[in-house]
């Protein structure tokens, strides 16, 4: 009888165990679709066995919960690659902007017109003047080919700058979605402490990872494994902003117009700018690539309004007047000496009066064309960075748009890694239903053998006790 009870006791445990690991299958195939949920599979342990006098009888298994199938360092390198993913595709996204607005092709409604071609008009209006100085038709021309170049520059300066501000508001409300996140992960650290100090926490750590993977796409982070199954986060410099159950709050603020991460009291920002996440592609576009374009943009600027000024100043306009230090004849307002900055959103034409281009030479008469010779050549001369407008601007947009492919590149690549590690992370985490339901089937037939064998044991145990017995036990 004893080891016929004891049969009954692992098929009861049997079934016991079998019913729990339908349960962990169950949960499974519910949270398929469950954003960051991580596959379950069914934890058994032998029990500890019998002893009947020198004889030890073995007494089944028991499922004592379920494990998650995770790799925390296949985890992590899926982070780090998405981090680099989303910093090269924020730097790109920006890029594309700033580039629309000097490929009037693309039909961008932000586009500041074509500059180059404008370069190109406002000189050869010079040379058109050249044939007949005192036409006033061309001399029109002159001021209207000074006004549109001058107009698509600064459009142009004032884009960047709009651009420029806009990402600042990017980071302000990035440095909200991170402190959200991080309070978020010390608390779960807190709870996976608390409960599952020494073991897998299920669904908890599933929250913490996926609050992690957001983290960092916003900014770049390093996770250190602490005591009881907790973490702390740093940014990839160091800079800690979760210790296990506490975190450290970003902060901004303003600084020469541009905004700035602090902790504390420590700006961190140039340390985020390289550090990878959506935050680094901002700081990247809003502290290197626009400055870039507006430095260019300020110099093309600053030369051709101080150099034309500069040629028309020394000639004698229709009127016969020359051009004086007190009374000058300028076409553009004139920066002040050596203040390049600002010089592309401060371009304008200053001149209304067609008469007051300075076409002839000091001295010459007002029929001269000498002096317009001369500016007409300036489009020629090396007066940008060593180089003539129209070759500097060129070299700008060439440089910009390789730039922007390099990015290009760079982000195709990371994207195509994390691509490649998200399928090996889901190959091992995710919910498979063809996986669920070969275990289901298994259990089920596991399951059944118990319940049948459970039947014949007490089919057996009634035919014991009904030994001798003209009544029978059913």
């Amino acid at each position: 009888m004893g080891t016929i009870n004891t049969s009954m006791s692992i098929m009861s445990g049997a079934l016991e165990a079998d019913q729990e690991a339908l349960s962990v299958v169950a949960n499974n195939v519910a949270n398929v679709n469950t954003p960051g949920y991580t596959d379950e599979v069914p934890d058994w342990e032998e029990n500890p066995p019998i002893t009947v006098g020198t004889s030890s009888i073995g007494d089944g298994v028991s499922e004592t919960g379920s494990t998650s199938q995770r790799d925390r360092v296949l985890e992590e390198r899926l982070d780090q690659q998405q981090q680099l993913a989303a910093a090269s595709g924020t730097r790109l996204s920006a890029l594309n902007q700033v580039q629309a607005l000097f490929t009037p092709s693309s039909g961008a409604s932000t586009s500041a017109g074509d500059i180059g071609s404008d370069i190109t008009s406002f000189f050869n209006s010079f040379s058109s003047l050249e044939s007949d100085p005192t036409n006033d038709a061309l001399r029109e021309e002159v001021l209207s080919s000074a006004s549109t170049l001058a107009g698509d520059i600064s459009g142009a300066a004032s884009s960047l700058n709009q651009q420029s501000a806009a990402l600042n508001q990017e980071v302000v409300g990035a440095a909200s979605q991170v402190n959200t996140l991080t309070s978020a992960i010390a608390q779960l650290n807190l709870q996976i402490q608390s409960t599952s100090p020494n073991a897998d926490a299920g669904t908890l750590e599933d929250q913490r990872q996926e609050d992690i993977s957001q983290l960092s796409q916003l900014v770049g982070v390093n996770q250190v494994t602490t005591e009881n199954n907790g973490l702390s986060i740093t940014t990839t410099s160091g800079q800690l902003l979760v210790s296990e159950g506490s975190n450290f709050q970003l902060t901004t603020g303003t600084v020469n117009g541009n905004t700035d991460f602090f902790l504390g009291t420590t700006d961190i920002t140039s340390q985020l700018a390289t550090g990878g996440g959506q935050v680094g592609g901002y700081l990247t576009a809003r502290n290197t690539d626009i400055p870039n374009a507006l430095n260019s943009l300020n110099a093309l600027a600053y030369n051709i309004s101080t150099s034309v000024n500069a040629q028309n100043n020394v000639g004698t306009d229709l009127n016969g007047v020359t051009g004086t230090v007190a009374s000058p004849l300028y076409i553009f307002n004139e920066p002040a000496a050596g203040a390049v900055a600002g010089s592309a959103v401060a371009m304008t034409v200053t001149m209304t009066d067609p008469s007051e281009i300075a076409a002839a030479a000091a001295g010459n008469g007002t029929g001269d064309n000498s002096n317009a010779v001369l500016m007409a050549n300036l489009g020629n001369q090396a007066i940008v960075g060593g180089d003539t407008p129209i070759n500097y601007y060129s070299n700008f947009v060439s440089n910009l748009g390789s730039t922007v492919s390099s990015v290009q590149t760079e982000n195709t690549a990371q994207n195509a890694s994390v691509t490649q590690l998200q399928t090996q992370n889901n190959a091992l985490s995710s919910v498979n239903l063809n996986d669920e339901a070969a275990a289901m089937s298994t259990l089920e037939s596991s399951y059944q053998a118990a319940a049948q064998f459970f039947t014949a044991l007490n089919t057996l145990m009634a035919s014991a006790l009904n030994l001798g017995e003209e009544a029978t036990v059913s």
